[in-house]
């Protein structure tokens, strides 16, 4: 029906949903950029103006750090265990830090490890504390596994302490870390401690760690441990060997999950190849990945990404390698990659219609919204315009009204508009 809405003079509209979350298929890497520049005469001399400053600051910060290194360094000579581990807070240069965290836990021996562990979780582990954390259950894991294991299954509510020994444990004696996760887990659910033995035996022995995953049923767990197997068979064997053994799992969840790791890991690098062996082997997986290959090869050589396409014949394959095209192009182009779909028409489905949007509607809400009457499914058009329209509404309520009164829109997004619009004129009394 004919829109007809309030007028444009009221409010934007209040709580309107964010529509626009859509899907991340771009890997994004910031670069660090340095620079410096030359003091004067007069400020080198002088020691005045915002430079001097500056450099005096980092002379002070540098001395004041050398010195807490010194009293840390001094702590480990003769103080106590928890004297020295109090010490290392107050150390403020990184590296330094960690060089000494590594003297002292070289320092204790297999039966101070307990104290010393307990000591360092009465005060809380901050998130930038984990990696010390870890390290330090390694070092435990190395000089006593058992022991250490007994502890984490007192004193610890979450996997990670065990998963991390058992993970030391497994990268020199896997029988052994093996015995303890199955003895140590009851029921018929996922085992959690063979992840950690999975991530031990990862880089040492891939192929033992690969046949422990598929003893695995599908969950969570087995998720987090093909997150450490693929790396590791990317690293050891190479891309060709890692879709080989992908290619063997008869699992299809499994397999699935596999192709999704594997693909985020080799899509940036080389988008074709990716996209090429997506295609040669169909699956759940591979249909919906086809997309993100061709996203990634339009956004560095869009040229590239069309000869591939047009090599293509009509069917999924092909609708998917268009849809990541036209996601590609939608991001900085809408209008160009609305273009793609008027001129490939039969190969546009309803699902790279609602991408389109999603990619394009920050960028152009105008012609995002304008396509949505492309989508064949009345419920589904109904659904895009709420959530497009109320978004519009609140970020340029002037522009969205002309639209919507310029348009024929479905009568239930027309009354919705007005009701909102009513609650915002009632509110603002």
């Amino acid at each position: 029906m004919k829109a007809k809405i309030l007028p444009l003079s009221l409010a934007a509209i209040v709580g309107a949903i964010g529509f626009m979350v859509g899907r991340n298929t771009r890997n994004t890497h910031a670069e660090d950029q340095t620079a410096t520049a030359s003091l004067t005469s007069s400020q080198r001399h002088s020691g005045s103006g915002a430079a001097g400053s500056a450099t005096s600051d980092a002379r002070r910060n540098s001395s004041s750090a050398r010195a807490v290194v010194e009293k840390s360094t001094a702590s480990i000579a003769k103080g106590d265990l928890i004297t020295r581990m109090q010490d290392l807070k107050n150390t403020t240069d990184p590296l330094e830090r960690t060089r000494l965290w590594l003297q002292l836990i070289d320092s204790l021996s297999p039966e101070q490890f307990e104290e010393f562990v307990a000591s360092f979780r009465a005060e809380g582990i901050p998130s930038e504390r984990m990696g010390d954390y870890a390290m330090l259950l390694t070092a435990w894991a190395k000089a006593d596994p058992q022991a250490a294991l007994d502890y984490a299954s007192k004193n610890t509510g979450n996997p990670f302490a065990r998963q991390t020994i058992l993970a030391a444990w497994a990268s020199y004696d896997p029988n052994s870390a093996i015995a303890w996760a199955k003895s140590n887990h009851q029921g018929d659910g996922a085992n959690p401690w063979m992840v950690g033995v999975i991530k031990g035996l990862a880089q040492q022995d891939p192929d033992m760690a690969s046949s422990l995953l598929k003893e695995m049923p599908k969950s969570v767990e087995r998720g987090e441990a093909l997150d450490n197997l693929i790396p590791a068979l990317l690293q050891q064997k190479g891309i060709a060997a890692a879709r080989d053994w992908i290619d063997a799992i008869t699992d299809s969840s499994l397999k699935d999950g596999a192709i999704n790791r594997l693909t985020d890991r080799t899509i940036e690098k080389d988008p074709q190849g990716t996209a090429d062996w997506l295609i040669a082997h169909p699956s759940e997986a591979t249909n919906r990945r086809v997309d993100d290959a061709l996203f990634m090869m339009a956004r560095q050589d869009q040229a590239s990404a069309m000869t591939f396409f047009h090599k293509l014949p009509a069917g999924n394959d092909r609708s998917n390698a268009l849809r990541g095209i036209v996601n590609a192009t939608a991001v900085d182009q809408p209008q160009k990659a609305a273009a793609l779909m008027d001129t490939y028409s039969g190969d546009v489905n309803n699902r790279m219609v609602e991408q389109f949007v999603w990619h394009s509607f920050r960028q152009d809400p105008q012609t995002a919204v304008s396509n949505i009457s492309r989508l064949t499914s009345p419920e589904e058009q109904e659904k895009m315009y709420s959530r497009t329209l109320d978004w519009w509404m609140e970020q340029d309520q002037q522009a969205a009204t002309r639209w919507v009164n310029s348009n024929t829109l479905p009568a239930k997004v027309v009354e919705r508009l007005n009701r909102n619009l009513e609650k915002q004129q009632q509110n603002a009394k």
